[in-house]
């Protein structure tokens, strides 16, 4: 699931990347053109939803390139992005 919140004061929209927490066994992060594609980076966390989740501030209106990274290399993708590429995923914000 992908939640995009605009500021209402700046020129910024945060994006909150979750996943239901029986997805994958193990430690999962989001890496893409927001890190600098660096694992580990935004470990998503436990939260009480029953969800697994982490956020990041970007620019509004930017294309954003993202994929999860699983345990043992396990790259994957998000089915609620708005394309879903070779390279990954990508949300428009």
């Amino acid at each position: 699931m992908l939640k995009k919140s605009r500021s209402a004061r700046s020129a910024t929209c945060t994006l909150t990347f979750a996943l239901p927490a029986h997805t994958v066994e193990g430690p999962v992060s989001v890496v893409g053109t927001f890190n600098g594609w660096t694992p580990g980076e935004h470990v998503l966390r436990r939260r009480s939803n029953g969800t697994v989740s982490a956020s990041v501030t970007v620019p509004a209106g930017s294309q954003v390139r993202f994929r999860y990274l699983g345990p043992q290399g396990l790259w994957f993708d998000d089915a609620d992005a708005d394309e879903i590429t070779p390279d990954g995923s990508v949300v428009l914000v």
